[in-house]
């Protein structure tokens, strides 16, 4: 299955290994035939951005931290499958 490759780029000073590892799976869970790579970068300087090729998804200085998981996953669906359903990560927030 070849598909479009996800990069997660997390600060190893900050400790966000397993934040990025908790988005990846839950990607990989969300896109099973929609995914074709998730790939983990280490990086330093307070980074924590994911990206989907040219499109930056995610940017913690630009959006002001980190993504509720249904938000992360309605914008990665949003840029590669844009007619899936996500069930209840679709419906408005109460």
């Amino acid at each position: 299955m070849t598909g479009p490759r996800i990069q997660i780029t997390f600060c190893t000073q900050c400790r966000w290994q397993l934040r990025a590892q908790w988005y990846a799976g839950e990607l990989l869970q969300s896109f099973p035939d929609e995914i074709g790579e998730v790939a983990l970068v280490p990086a330093t300087g307070g980074v924590f951005r994911i990206d989907i090729g040219d499109a930056h998804v995610w940017n913690r200085k630009r959006d002001d931290g980190f993504p509720e998981i249904t938000e992360l996953k309605r914008r990665v669906r949003d840029i590669i499958a844009p007619e899936k359903s996500l069930g209840h990560a679709d419906r408005p927030a109460t």
